[in-house]
C-alpha cells in the first residue's frame, strides 16, 4: 500500500469526521423518538474512527490500480455525502433533507463497494463494512414490521395519533 495515498485519503476522511465534532447531537436529538436499538452515543465516534480508517485503506489500495476511475469517483461522492449529512442533520436539524442525502450516500457506498470489489476484494470488503448501507432495522424488528401488513385488520391495533417519526416532517428549531 502506498502510505502517501493512504495519508491523503485519511485526510479526506478526517475532514468528513470533523463535521461530527463541529455539529454535536444536543438536547433536541436526545428528545427525538428513536427506536430501542439505537446505540448509545459513545459508540459513534469509536465506530466511525474504525470505519473511516477502513475507508482510507480501501481507497489507498484501489487508487493506483488500472480501471479505478469509477471506484474513486464513487469514493469521492460517498465522502462528500458523509461530510454533508452531519451539518444538515445535527446543525440545521433538517431530518427530511438529511434523509435524501442519506439516499445519495447509500447509492454512493453501493457504487464504491461494487467498483472496489471488481478491483480488490479486500478493499470492497472494507467499504462494505461502512454502516451506511447497514442502517436498517434489526432482524426481529424487520420481521415484526414485515408481518404487519399480512395481519387481518381486526387484529391490528390502530392508534389515532399524529406521526412523530424522523421521516414524517422536518424538525423545527
Amino acid at each position: 500500500m502506498d502510505w502517501a495515498l493512504f495519508a491523503i485519503f485519511l485526510a479526506a476522511c478526517g475532514a468528513a469526521a470533523t463535521t461530527g465534532s463541529m455539529f454535536m447531537p444536543g438536547a433536541w436529538y436526545r428528545a427525538l423518538s428513536k427506536p430501542s436499538w439505537t446505540p448509545p452515543d459513545w459508540v459513534f465516534p469509536v465506530a466511525w474512527t474504525v470505519l473511516y480508517l477502513s475507508s482510507a485503506v480501501a481507497a489507498a489500495r484501489v487508487a493506483p490500480l488500472e480501471g479505478a476511475a469509477y471506484g474513486m469517483a464513487f469514493w469521492a461522492m460517498q465522502i462528500a455525502f458523509n461530510t454533508l449529512w452531519t451539518p444538515v442533520f445535527f446543525g440545521l436539524r433538517r431530518i427530511r433533507a438529511a434523509f435524501f442525502i442519506m439516499l445519495g450516500l447509500w447509492a454512493a457506498v453501493a457504487g464504491t463497494m461494487l467498483a472496489f470489489f471488481q478491483l480488490d476484494w479486500i478493499a470492497g470488503g472494507a467499504v462494505r463494512a461502512l454502516p451506511d448501507l447497514g442502517q436498517h432495522r434489526g432482524r426481529a424488528e424487520r420481521q415484526r414490521l414485515d408481518a404487519q401488513p399480512f395481519r387481518s385488520y381486526s387484529t391490528r391495533k390502530v392508534k389515532k395519533r399524529p406521526r412523530r417519526d424522523a421521516f414524517s416532517r422536518d424538525c423545527k428549531v
